[in-house]
């Protein structure tokens, strides 16, 4: 079934905070009528919450949910035409297949004809027509999932909520419930709005994925925009494999990256503009042969994957790249490579550098984030400063007590040739550093400020 152009639902400026902690960050978002939308990010990105505040399970603290255009703040869970298939399914191992499909419609008081109709029917749509006498401990978890979403579906809801609820699920299991649920999707015709932490779950049955991170809205679009058009380095690292990579934009149709230049597609990234790059591996063509190709390299590793063969080659200038290629090479077999202009994505950059602010404490020293580091300066002692510290301007150390502030490293993403971290400060504060050293999330690390780069200007308060 093709989505309308009908809005079902609509989450207009909404945000959530638990004890002072912001869970949602003013997310918009509509969805339409009919729609299979997936809420996809890691654990903690804010999608479950999204989901139990349009359940109507909590409220928002800012913005509104509107159903149908209807504003739905106050209406209880159970008087929302919604309903929600959970990661656990929560059937009730007294009653066997039909009462549990049955008990909401009984607690209505509807008509007993009325029930088993209705009992009858979804029961045929889940594939479960001859289990309604089955105890439901003695089904299997894909069978157990079925019930709960007969149970959900028997309300004849205008939205079937789903929170994980394949999780519980061996792979194979997984494979053929996803392919059920489309079918069911499809023959049904109601709108499904469905979270996972799962990519390929979300790329192979959504109309629409929704990307989430840290409570914000990250990307929207179908799967195929959001595989092959990620609009930032945490979309493309998170959806599939990448090669992300720093880079410049000569000028329209120019990139340079891997100390090559590129023709790509890309437009209106002005002139020498620093921008990271996405190839997905299976976009860059591997041969034996130079003839035609950009650039050489020297095959580290080769795995066969089942369905094509995943090679790290070491690049002449210096760079890691990934390929996946139905033909294997050997370990120290020297190859050459090709990206085609239209496999090229480029991306703006969200920063170039660290920007902080800063009080002068003496001509040596700058107050940062709490800590005192050694910044030559000639501004007046008191005087509040903008310091730009370069990715590569900062030092990560084991030690704690060697820093001048201590962070936890957040996230971790390769970039061909080095790794760009996010550490958090004990604020909360973001740092960005390029390394070459091997870190882990998690790892707590003492930070202090190293080499040349580092900029002071006036704060912006202070310009006349």
């Amino acid at each position: 079934m093709v989505a309308s152009e009908k809005h079902i639902l609509d989450l207009q400026n909404v945000s959530k905070r638990y004890d002072g902690k912001t869970i949602l960050d003013n997310i918009n978002l509509y969805i339409r009528e009919g729609e299979f939308v997936t809420l996809l990010g890691p654990s903690g990105c804010g999608n479950t919450t999204t989901l139990r505040l349009i359940a109507g399970f909590i409220q928002p603290d800012d913005g509104k949910i509107l159903l149908e255009g209807e504003d739905i703040a106050g209406i209880p869970p159970y008087q929302r035409p919604l309903n929600t298939v959970f990661q656990r399914y929560a059937l009730f191992p007294h009653l066997d297949v039909y009462d549990n499909i049955a008990f909401g419609l009984k607690l209505q008081k509807t008509p007993t004809d009325e029930i088993d109709r209705r009992v009858r029917k979804v029961l045929k749509m889940v594939a479960m027509t001859d289990y309604e006498d089955r105890d439901v401990d003695s089904l299997s978890g894909g069978q157990q999932q079925r019930v709960a979403i007969a149970r959900a579906l028997v309300n004849e809801p205008k939205v079937l909520l789903l929170d994980e609820p394949l999780s519980a699920l061996d792979r194979k299991m997984r494979e053929d419930m996803q392919i059920e649920l489309k079918e069911m999707h499809q023959k049904l015709g109601i709108t499904f709005i469905y979270v996972t932490h799962d990519q390929e779950e979300a790329l192979t049955l959504s109309d629409t994925i929704v990307v989430m991170n840290e409570g914000r809205i990250q990307q929207i679009g179908t799967p195929t925009e959001i595989y092959n058009e990620p609009v930032n380095c945490f979309v493309a690292d998170f959806i599939g494999e990448s090669n992300i990579l720093d880079g410049t934009f000569i000028k329209n149709g120019l990139v340079e990256f891997i100390g090559h230049e590129f023709e790509c597609v890309d437009k209106g990234f002005g002139r020498r503009a620093p921008v990271d790059v996405v190839v997905r591996p299976e976009d860059v063509y591997i041969r034996r042969s130079q003839s035609g190709t950009q650039f050489s390299g020297t095959v580290r590793t080769c795995t066969f994957k089942g369905v094509h063969n995943e090679i790290f080659v070491d690049t002449d200038e210096g760079y890691e790249m990934m390929i996946q290629d139905y033909n294997a090479f050997e370990p120290g077999e020297r190859v050459h490579m090709l990206i085609k202009p239209e496999d090229i994505q480029v991306m703006r950059k969200e920063c170039t550098s660290n920007v902080l602010s800063g009080t002068v404490r003496d001509a040596e020293t700058v107050r940062i984030l709490g800590g005192d580091f050694p910044v030559a300066n000639s501004f007046e002692v008191g005087s509040e400063v903008k310091v730009e510290v370069p990715f590569d301007g900062i030092e990560l150390m084991d030690n704690l007590d060697d820093g001048v502030i201590s962070g936890e490293v957040h996230s971790i993403l390769y970039k061909g040739n080095h790794y760009h971290l996010t550490v958090r400060t004990e604020d909360g504060d973001s740092l960005y550093v390029d390394t070459n050293d091997i870190w882990d999330k998690g790892d707590l690390v003492g930070v202090k400020f190293i080499g040349q780069g580092i900029k002071l200007s006036k704060a912006e308060d202070e310009t006349d």
